[in-house]
């Protein structure tokens, strides 16, 4: 396990300006000619306005990076994504829109009676979008978990507009996560006002390019939707497999009715508004996909937190669902304040000593269940410990495989051979290992026999890796990774790597002239 004595990690942490134009990188090994388009990816890139900061890992201004490949040439570029947080942020050098963990205070120019009524307008809702970019048709959007999701050129980076998912179907906000099929069908998740004024969960199928040239967008349907076992608290990330929804409900939610009341008041953010319910545990809930179908069994686990999933896909009558848990109902954004992951490194170790454990997690889900086999073990799939026992109640208890754990070492931000196995029975998945919260290294994990590979480098600080599969490649693994590592002590701060997917070996690297904050997730566009 490294150690990060010096800090170099805080540069990740740090403002860093836009380009006006693409920069050349240095390049050293060969870059493989099958790799012609850009990696795109977003992070935050702003972490204060004025004198005033941002506190939270997801409060910094969206910024856009993007490396071009061409023929065995790389480029590197970045642009702020002009929502209109950044706008108005920028004009008014100050924070003006609430993000995840910074209020923003009203403007002091305004006298005490317009300041008050301008609680009671309603809350603006952020349209930061640092999280992720994914296609949309023949579209590209950048997204964060809010309603407002931000269409984007992709090859000059530019702002084209901002999109409100609220004005074409019923929810209050989607995932930065969706599922995308081979066809270009886009499935994502959202929490909306259901029956009664209680609250429930749609997803929504977002067809593809469609033959009118028409906007996708416009057509978005809620597919199927699930029940919440609180009425006013949503959580939400889901898995797809070729025929069902898994969707998991951890304890920890949003508190929709303190969420409003204290914003108005006293000057609250989204992570003032966390609660956890620790008797809750963890739910598990299962739909068709089509035609959308919500199957209503009952499965329960022990609590955890949990913001990606793996894979989901089916087997012999059960679905199989691998996620990046963290146990217990405590909040992880807790330990992603800014101040945490800007500290030395003997303090980011005290701090991280306290937080949820993370472990790589099998579950799997008995689709034909019947009430009398009660308090023995359902699962029978040969290769895999993970248990389903069904209560005298009917509630299905899980108990988890264990695929990976090492103490406060996890294996986040997932990704796999998407494009052939999404949903499907796979073998590999890689991830940026974080080390204390710190993300140190790119891990692959072998799910069948829980093999693992690294590849890590002294004051080197990746991102998440993303697979690029070969165009002739047989094997799941016949591919290469893309990660962006920050290396602030070196000559040439940041990189983009390119590593063999098979056992994580150095095929070559960019090299820029500036630094690289993090960024969360991204992807190729060939």
């Amino acid at each position: 396990i490294f150690e990060h004595p010096a800090g170099g990690y805080r540069k990740i942490f740090e403002t860093c300006e836009e380009l006006s134009e693409p920069l050349p990188a240095t390049v050293t090994g060969r870059i493989p000619s099958f790799l012609k388009g850009s990696l795109l990816r977003l992070g935050p890139g702003l972490f204060e306005v004025g004198d005033e900061p941002f506190y939270h890992l997801f409060d910094g201004q969206a910024l856009m990076h993007k490396f071009d490949f061409k023929n065995g040439q790389v480029t590197y570029y970045r642009k702020f994504v002009r929502t209109d947080a950044y706008v108005r942020a920028i004009t008014e050098k100050r924070v003006v829109i609430t993000e995840f963990g910074t209020f923003a205070y009203p403007d002091p120019c305004k006298n005490i009676f317009s300041r008050f009524f301008s609680y009671f307008k309603g809350v603006e809702v952020t349209d930061n979008c640092l999280v992720n970019v994914y296609p949309v048709g023949e579209d590209f959007y950048a997204v964060t978990e809010t309603n407002y999701i931000t269409k984007v050129n992709p090859d000059t980076l530019e702002t084209l507009k901002k999109v409100d998912m609220c004005n074409y179907i019923n929810i209050n906000g989607v995932t930065a996560h969706p599922h995308i099929e081979s066809d270009g069908t886009v499935y994502n998740i959202g929490n909306c006002m259901g029956k009664g004024a209680t609250l429930a969960y749609n997803i929504v199928r977002i067809p593809p390019t469609q033959k009118d040239k028409s906007d996708p967008i416009e057509k978005s349907k809620v597919v199927v939707q699930f029940p919440s076992a609180e009425r006013f608290k949503p959580s939400y990330v889901f898995g797809m497999s070729e025929n069902y929804f898994v969707f998991v409900e951890t304890p920890v939610k949003i508190n929709l009715l303190k969420f409003l009341s204290a914003w108005s008041i006293r000057g609250s953010n989204y992570m003032d508004c966390f609660e956890s319910n620790e008797g809750q545990g963890t739910l598990f809930h299962i739909a068709k996909k089509d035609p959308g179908e919500y199957i209503d069994l009952k499965f329960k686990g022990a609590p955890i937190g949990m913001f990606h999933h793996i894979n989901t896909y089916e087997d012999q009558g059960f679905i199989v669902f691998d996620l990046c848990a963290w146990k217990g109902f405590e909040f992880v954004y807790n330990y992603l304040w800014l101040a945490n992951l800007r500290a030395n490194w003997e303090e980011v170790k005290k701090a991280a000593m306290m937080a949820p454990q993370p472990e790589v997690r099998r579950y799997v889900i008995p689709l034909d269940v019947h009430k009398e086999e009660q308090g023995k073990n359902l699962v029978s799939l040969p290769y895999t410990t993970a248990t389903a026992v069904m209560h005298a109640d009917g509630m299905i208890w899980l108990e988890p495989e264990v695929l990976f754990s090492g103490p406060r070492q996890a294996f986040e931000f997932p990704q796999i051979n998407y494009n052939r196995y999404g949903g499907k029975n796979y073998t590999y998945t890689y991830g940026l290992g974080l080390n204390h919260f710190i993300p140190d290294r790119i891990c692959k994990l072998n799910v069948k026999t829980k093999e693992t590979w690294v590849w890590q480098e002294p004051d080197s600080y990746p991102s998440e890796p993303l697979f690029v599969q070969t165009p002739d490649g047989i094997d799941e693994d016949d591919g290469v990774l893309l990660t962006i590592v920050a290396a602030p002590g070196s000559q040439r701060p940041a990189y983009l790597l390119i590593l063999n997917a098979k056992d994580l070996s150095e095929v070559a690297r960019a090299e820029v002239e500036c630094n690289i904050p993090v960024t969360f997730h991204g992807m190729y566009k060939s």
